[in-house]
């Protein structure tokens, strides 16, 4: 056999040749990441974001299908944009909204019932309209997180919100099915929200998640995605939570 044949016999084909993953939120941090892994798995990808701009940077990026500039919370764009989809898609990940860190003392009936419910909201409304477009065995990914697992008086509500999400998946994926839906919880990620929330604290936390991790580095949006593009491919798997947050919650 020639050195030509066997480098050709063992070439892997892609993952996700020919199959097509919708990114929620996929102008920057985890949503635009896992575009690029699932690119480079062979997938055609949509992205959707509020800022036009950004989002047109980011669809030049990764080479994208198409874009729709809109906000997810809003019920109607959001029916608006799958409706216009061309069928069949296989993947979605939904990446926001962001965590709510108000005093409980200081939340009115309205904060407490966004900071409950707009992710589940939000999964819900993505799952109603995406589901007839979906091929079976696709997945319905969303994001968690660890870090409101431990009881906090800075937290507020988003210890009780975390404990919603794995059910709310869980029951979700017996609703859907044969589409499978799964949820990512990430401790801290190196992201453009993350600098946001953290403002000049940033640094400081990055230094102090190196000297405490147990994996000794900061978690990226690249090990976010990479998890994403296995859930995707793996079809055994549904209604399950999978947490990466490079033991954040054993030492935090």
């Amino acid at each position: 056999m020639t050195t030509e044949a066997t480098a050709g016999s063992n070439a892997r084909e892609p993952d996700l040749l020919g199959q097509t993953v919708v990114l929620i939120g996929g102008s920057a941090g985890i949503g635009l990441e896992t575009a690029r892994h699932a690119r480079s798995e062979g997938a055609d990808v949509v992205l959707t974001g509020r800022d036009p701009g950004r989002l047109e940077r980011a669809a030049s990026d990764v080479d994208a299908r198409s874009t729709a500039a809109f906000d997810a919370t809003d019920a109607a764009a959001l029916k608006q944009f799958f409706d216009g989809l061309p069928d069949p898609i296989d993947h979605v990940l939904v990446t926001g909204p962001g965590p709510h860190y108000v005093p409980l003392l200081e939340m009115d009936s309205a904060d407490v019932r966004e900071a409950l419910s707009d992710h589940v909201v939000l999964g819900l409304e993505v799952a109603r309209n995406a589901r007839g477009k979906m091929r079976a065995g696709g997945t319905l990914l969303l994001m968690g997180g660890t870090g409101g697992r431990k009881i906090s008086r800075d937290l507020g509500m988003v210890s009780a919100a975390t404990a919603v999400l794995p059910p709310f998946t869980a029951a979700l994926a017996l609703a859907v099915a044969p589409v499978r839906v799964n949820l990512i919880a990430a401790g801290f990620v190196d992201t453009p929200l993350s600098a946001s929330l953290l403002g000049d604290g940033l640094d400081a936390r990055r230094d102090e998640l190196r000297k405490t991790l147990p994996i000794g580095r900061v978690v990226g949006p690249a090990d976010v995605a990479a998890l994403a593009v296995h859930i995707m491919t793996n079809t055994a798997l549904t209604g399950a939570t999978y947490d990466i947050d490079g033991g954040q919650q054993f030492v935090a």
